[in-house]
């Protein structure tokens, strides 16, 4: 049986929320997917209070996989621990909220969603994600396992893709919110697109307002990031899965206004 799996792109503001809210179960229905998995870790712009995580399991996702800016917003921890089908990474400390893997059952079988993040430049009290991503897939017992890696360094991102190759049925990264084009299938099995993209304002600047960024570089004093505006768009990966394998037997990035 083959299954076709959507990744969905850093959800970037009230732009990006609105946009899953009106269309995700329409891409769904149209693009025939079993299981969908959106980073939710912008939904604030920085951050995601619990509100915006239930919007976007209203809207359709079936796990929210976070990032760098799990921590931003504290009334989301007590939500971590409460709430299976949203993830922050699995290299944190231990003693942290919530919980970085988790397997989900579905009339197509099981499924093991992994939540990983970098450490190049994001100078994050973390463990090392090559070293957690190895040994969980010593453990893992599930045929299809997904993998969001939250990075900023594409070497480090095509690095874990090629670790995890034929242990993994996708891995993909998220966090630079510009998506690349180098969907794929690696050589041993594995579905990886080195980064979704994003959810939110298609004219913006990674889903924040273009004059602001425009201004941080110019030299402005700091202040808190605004959405962009206008009309949005959905990036993300489908791939699709062979249920007995856990193998990809295609990876298609897909960018839905």
């Amino acid at each position: 049986m083959q299954i076709r799996i959507l990744a969905v792109g850093d959800v970037c503001g009230q732009p990006g929320l609105d946009h899953l809210e009106k269309h995700l179960k329409t891409y769904q229905k149209e693009l025939d997917v079993a299981f969908t998995v959106v980073n939710g870790e912008n939904a604030n712009v920085v951050g995601i209070t619990p509100r915006q995580a239930d919007l976007i399991f209203r809207a359709g996702a079936d796990v929210i996989t976070l990032g760098n800016h799990t921590w931003t917003r504290t009334e989301l921890q007590p939500y971590l621990d409460e709430r299976t089908r949203i993830l922050r990474p699995a290299n944190y400390a231990p003693q942290c909220p919530g919980r970085g893997i988790a397997v989900y059952s579905r009339d197509f079988g099981d499924v093991c969603v992994l939540n990983l993040m970098g450490r190049f430049t994001l100078d994050a009290n973390t463990d090392n994600p090559f070293a957690i991503a190895d040994g969980y897939m010593a453990e893992i017992r599930e045929k299809i396992i997904l993998v969001d890696f939250h990075a900023e360094g594409t070497s480090e991102k095509r690095a874990m893709g090629f670790l995890l190759d034929g242990k993994a049925s996708a891995v993909w990264g998220t966090h630079t919110h510009v998506q690349t084009s180098d969907a794929q299938v690696l050589p041993n099995g594995t579905g990886y697109i080195t980064d979704l993209g994003m959810t939110g304002s298609v004219h913006s600047v990674l889903g924040i307002d273009p004059e602001q960024s425009i201004g941080k570089f110019m030299g402005d004093p700091p202040r808190r990031y605004e959405a962009g505006k206008g009309r949005s768009k959905l990036e993300g990966c489908l791939f699709t899965i062979d249920t007995e394998t856990g193998r990809c037997l295609a990876a298609e990035g897909v960018r839905l206004t």
